[in-house]
């Protein structure tokens, strides 16, 4: 055991049943630093228990049982972490879960099921999983909130089977195996009466795909409540759509003010868009550092903390900027040092594509066990253009540019020039060499461009790595079915060996 990154062999913590065998000792400041923060974990998690009204909640729904992986989530995506790596994990995963929690209960406060509290319920408006809420921070009054992040999303990144009951169902009910495992889980969740049927009204988006379209369809069924499709233009890069992406905002917004009695309040709108725009701003400098030799803010501390901020906080919540401030004060530490983020850097990549939900420590495994070090990842790459905080006019297309290119969206959408263009300019701007290239078997959007994507890497020397998964179904792809596809390239076509070798085959299928 070593206090250096990469002194302790990390397949070992995979070993026995001891807890003292999982634990990684990191030196003493390192390790006492984890062991607070993983106490300020439970310390969370028993105050979001010990009312009577959540208590109920876990017996009620089948979901809920995976929040209790929170510790091991934690444990996983931070092995081989040290200094302001660590600290920059706990920082921004530690009020992820603090939201979440309070997400949770005010779901259980407003479910005719638990708590009941019609009053509340009737200021909710409930958005779809993969939709920006930043359009009611015109709403002060009102609450944000989704009910598929906790049931579907989360739970499927706490314990990765956490959502396969769901599919099954679905699959009972006679929709075909192939079914994209996001949609056919909702549909299972919707089946099995495990949805907290709460608020006024919804909002759902054309997001991703046409599954996604359909299994809001579905929801909405269960939901009945009034419900606004709001239909984004796909060909979002072309200019002539912008007046109609617009006029989708308004109608939106008239579709709440209808439905709640609420008049949308621009005062408000500003104010959360002004600290929108900062976390915006902060997030730039962590990517501008990505591009010299000492990249800070990577991997998980970049993606798992800034889709909370970016689709759900969305400017409302001033402890998220507080965070990114401190994110950035650790990151300019760390650039101030040269500090490393891993034991040995011999890659620098992107991933490409959407990654496996019940994998979301893959990056954390890449530059442990081979040293690929994840700069950036195609869901945080998206439209970091300040809001019009001035001019109501200006704001609303501003606001539709924003919603054309959320999370997934831009890429999936809007053409060759959005899904495969822009991964070469990004290849450039960070200085990769490698590419991984997540392939989710149930979607065809990236697929359809996999021999184009072939042949551009080669053009550029850019190492093209295929990671097969089933984004939320791990009996299709277990997770170290995706370690084997990257193990086989390193050692066949780059004749490298692994940086820590107990790490490149391991069993974690009965791990949480």
């Amino acid at each position: 055991m070593s206090k250096e990154a990469g002194g302790r062999k990390l397949g070992s913590l995979y070993d026995g049943k001891k807890a003292r065998k999982r634990r990684e000792w990191r030196g003493f400041k390192d390790t006492w630093y984890a062991y607070t923060q993983w106490l300020k974990i439970w310390k969370v998690l028993i105050k979001f228990a010990a009312k009577p009204r959540n208590i109920k909640g876990f017996f009620r729904y089948r979901w809920m049982l995976n929040f209790l992986a929170v510790p091991d989530f934690f444990d996983r995506h931070t092995e081989g972490m040290r200094d302001v790596q660590l600290r920059m994990a706990h920082t921004g995963l530690g009020l992820i879960v603090t939201d979440m929690c309070e997400m949770v209960e005010t779901i259980f406060k407003a479910d005719p099921r638990i708590g009941n509290d019609k009053a509340l319920s009737d200021r909710i408006v409930i958005f779809d999983e993969n939709m920006m809420s930043e359009i009611m921070n015109g709403f002060p009054n009102l609450r944000w909130l989704s009910v598929e992040v906790p049931s579907i999303y989360t739970s499927a990144m706490m314990n990765q089977t956490g959502v396969s009951h769901y599919i099954d169902v679905t699959s009972r009910f006679g929709i075909p195996g192939d079914v994209c495992p996001m949609p056919a889980a909702e549909l299972g969740l919707a089946i099995d009466d495990d949805f907290p049927l709460i608020g006024k009204c919804a909002v759902q988006c054309n997001t991703t795909c046409d599954g996604s379209a359909m299994g809001n369809g579905i929801e909405a069924m269960r939901f009945n409540i009034p419900t606004f499709q709001l239909a984004v233009p796909i060909r979002h890069t072309q200019e002539s759509v912008q007046d109609y992406a617009a006029d989708e905002i308004k109608n939106c917004i008239r579709f709440i003010e209808e439905n709640t009695g609420e008049t949308f309040d621009w005062n408000a709108f500003f104010a959360s868009m002004k600290t929108f725009n900062a976390e915006s701003e902060l997030t730039k400098e962590w990517l501008e550092m990505s591009r010299t030799p000492y990249p800070q803010v990577i991997g998980d501390n970049l993606a798992l903390y800034r889709y909370g901020v970016y689709q759900a906080a969305g400017g409302r919540n001033m402890e998220f900027l507080e965070t990114d401030r401190k994110i950035t004060a650790l990151a300019q530490e760390g650039y101030a040092k040269k500090l490393p983020v891993a034991k040995e850097v011999r890659h620098r990549a992107i991933t490409w594509g959407v990654q496996a939900a019940y994998y979301t420590a893959f990056p954390i495994w890449l530059q442990n066990c081979w040293g690929i070090a994840a700069l950036a990842d195609m869901l945080s790459l998206v439209s970091m253009e300040p809001i019009d905080t001035e001019d109501p006019e200006k704001a609303i297309y501003d606001l539709a540019h924003l919603y054309e290119n959320m999370i997934m969206r831009n890429r999936s959408n809007g053409g060759y020039e959005v899904g495969v263009e822009a991964l070469w300019r990004y290849c450039e701007y960070f200085n990769c060499d490698m590419v991984i290239m997540y392939a989710h078997m149930g979607c065809k959007a990236m697929s359809g461009y996999h021999g184009i994507f072939e042949e551009e890497a080669r053009k550029r020397g850019i190492h093209l790595i295929w990671v097969t998964h089933g984004l939320m179904k791990p009996e299709d792809a277990s997770r170290q079915d995706m370690r084997t596809e990257v193990n086989r390239y390193m050692r066949t076509v780059l004749r490298e060996e692994p940086v820590d070798p107990t790490l490149e085959e391991f069993d974690d299928a009965k791990c949480w």
